[in-house]
């Protein structure tokens, strides 16, 4: 038997054979996998009729069985105890809605809305390579710069969330609200951003259908967003602030030709209450031009409501200060009551000198958050290059005020120098009461100020503020020559920190 020899060539492939086992591309990750009941599977997996090796086709009937029970080997979420969430009622009842038309689709007939293809509500929460699931996202970031065109999207904001109730509104809903009614210059010139955002939470929206209504501003403050509105007296709005006069003779007299209209943006009414006319006085009133005409409401009772809360809450803030400094922990109430309503807040940035030493405080402050430094002044001897010394101050940092910490109550009282100076060391926040009303006092008050409290590091003495700099410049000192001889030991071998393999 002769053997034929047989030319073997090596198989060649058109890339590296070792690559194959690596993914070309990322692949969609599986989120959310179900949880499989084995036994409907094997229950599955043993109707008669399936497709085996020794039969290649099913049956219809085991088909149509397999199609009807196959979801069944998913095994149902658990049922919650406690009261129905909605919202996951509804998510349930879309998921199961999506399987019953997915089961129907693949046994029967396709219909042209199926074929249609699905959109993904969030693309981003779900990777994929197809494009066109992220063209609706970058088509949402879009924004136009045209100025009419923003506002004409905020009105149509505004007009979409104030349809909710203020009790259904969430905390995003009010911010929203917020964000666009700090755009319009009434709200900017004449409500603050804390008293505004408060606000916000009790705007509500009020629709008129019929054109030549009467619509009484003396209710609360309007501001139109849909429609067009006619002044019938003059002002039309009123703010409450000093400049801003109101005629208030009875009868009101009407405007009899204007000119004026209102439109999408503009206000008109009150927000404090005008004492002796009535609410349905056509002070302050306007008639609707157009039908469906559509206002932001913020009502007079709800205004001084927020504005009686914000109050409230601010006295109990300045009380809290008080009681939490230990020399006013024993105070009566009336007299905390007292200088609670004297107090005004103010904030410093950092390396900010409040009050220098030698000088009358501008104030009585109570800290309370931040730190603050407290130096004094100490003469030393300068030696100067040629040999000659003179004498110079300088100033040591002798303690530290932080929150629940007082100063300058002796100076202002007696209204003497103060015996150190205060810097401010980081972002600091207090609350302060100015001379001019601490005339506002009565004299126990006055006393209890004089009886509990003490000049601020007045008892240092001259020998204390030597040794505390004697120690400062020591310590400072020995840093400075530890730095020295470090930098010596790592020049020494040649190491430069930040050249050559020591580089960062």
């Amino acid at each position: 038997m002769a053997l034929v020899p047989v030319d073997k060539k090596d198989k060649k492939y058109p890339w590296n054979i070792k690559d194959t086992n690596k993914p070309r591309s990322k692949l969609p990750a599986i989120s959310k996998t179900p949880t499989v009941d084995y036994n409907t599977l094997q229950w599955l997996c043993s109707i008669r009729g399936h497709a085996s090796r020794d039969n290649p086709m099913s049956s219809m009937e085991a088909h149509q069985m397999f199609m009807e029970n196959y979801h069944k080997m998913f095994v149902p979420e658990p049922k919650k105890i406690g009261f129905p969430v909605h919202t996951e009622k509804r998510a349930v009842a879309g998921k199961s809605s999506t399987q019953s038309e997915s089961a129907h689709a693949t046994v029967g007939r396709t219909t042209e809305d199926e074929k249609r293809p699905g959109r993904k509500d969030n693309p981003q929460e779900e990777f994929t390579h197809n494009i066109k699931d992220y063209l609706p996202l970058l088509h949402k970031e879009r924004k136009s710069e045209d100025p009419e065109a923003i506002r004409t999207e905020n009105m149509k904001t505004l007009r979409r969330v104030l349809r909710k109730l203020p009790f259904e509104r969430t905390a995003t809903d009010n911010d929203k609200i917020f964000s666009i009614l700090k755009t319009f210059h009434f709200f900017a010139d004449n409500i603050s951003n804390s008293v505004l955002k408060e606000l916000c939470v009790v705007a509500q929206l009020e629709s008129w259908k019929e054109t030549d209504f009467t619509v009484f501003g003396n209710t609360g403050l309007h501001m139109v967003l849909r429609g067009k509105v006619a002044p019938l007296t003059e002002p039309y709005v009123y703010t409450g602030l000093e400049d801003d006069e109101l005629d208030l003779r009875s009868p009101t007299p009407l405007l009899e030709d204007t000119d004026t209209v209102l439109e999408v943006g503009d206000c008109f009414g009150t927000l404090q209450k005008i004492e002796g006319k009535e609410a349905s006085t056509r002070l302050l009133s306007v008639k609707t031009v157009d039908a469906n005409c559509e206002f932001l409401k913020i009502s007079v009772s709800d205004y001084a409501r927020v504005i009686e809360q914000i109050r409230q809450r601010e006295q109990t803030e300045k009380l809290n200060l008080l009681l939490s400094c230990q020399q006013y922990g024993l105070w009566p109430r009336q007299p905390l009551i007292q200088v609670a309503n004297l107090i005004e807040w103010i904030s410093y940035p950092p390396n900010t000198v409040i009050v220098s030493e030698g000088y009358k405080a501008p104030f009585i402050g109570f800290i309370k958050s931040g730190e603050c430094h407290v130096l004094r002044q100490v003469d030393v001897l300068h030696t100067l290059c040629n040999g000659k010394k003179e004498k110079r101050t300088k100033q040591v940092v002798m303690g530290k005020l932080g929150p629940s910490d007082s100063f300058a109550e002796i100076s202002l009282l007696l209204e003497e120098p103060i015996t150190c100076s205060i810097v401010t060391a980081t972002d600091v926040s207090m609350g302060v009461v100015r001379p001019e009303r601490i005339r506002d006092l009565d004299e126990v008050t006055i006393q209890l100020f004089k009886q509990c409290n003490t000049r601020t590091f007045g008892n240092l003495t001259k020998e204390d503020i030597q040794n505390e700099y004697m120690q400062q410049e020591q310590k400072r000192a020995w840093n400075e020559f530890k730095h020295g001889m470090v930098v010596d030991v790592i020049n020494a071998q040649g190491i430069r920190p930040g050249y050559g393999k020591w580089a960062k």
